[in-house]
């Protein structure tokens, strides 16, 4: 069901605390932890503790938990202190698009120059 918990679900493992991570926040509803593959000095995923398979699906099951993820995007960018200098906020969906993990997920990258449009 969708929200749930999937029990092949990567980062549902995470939020269980069954597989580790290096966790930077944690609220309520969204945990932010280091990307394993970083792409740019600060690379930070923020999850919502509920599952849906994109971020299309949580903003229309859970809008205010989509709000929570962004919000929790900002936060990180101050705590990272690349606020100043400018950061992305990414949400892959879809194989194509390069999602991995059908967990929806923002990467919050930055702390270089990051060009438009990416790769």
């Amino acid at each position: 069901m969708a929200g749930e918990p999937q029990a092949d679900c990567l980062f549902c493992k995470i939020i269980a605390g069954n597989i580790p991570a290096t966790v930077v926040r944690e609220t309520d509803t969204t945990v932010a932890f280091r990307d394993i593959n970083p792409q740019a000095p600060t690379h930070v995923l923020v999850i919502p503790k509920v599952h849906y398979a994109d971020a299309a699906a949580l903003a229309a099951a859970e809008p205010g938990i989509a709000a929570d993820v962004l919000r929790e995007a900002g936060r990180i960018a101050a705590d990272e202190k690349i606020v100043e200098h400018g950061y992305r906020v990414v949400f892959n969906t879809g194989a194509g698009a390069g999602q991995t993990v059908f967990h929806a997920h923002a990467h919050v990258l930055g702390g270089r120059g990051l060009q438009w449009p990416p790769g």
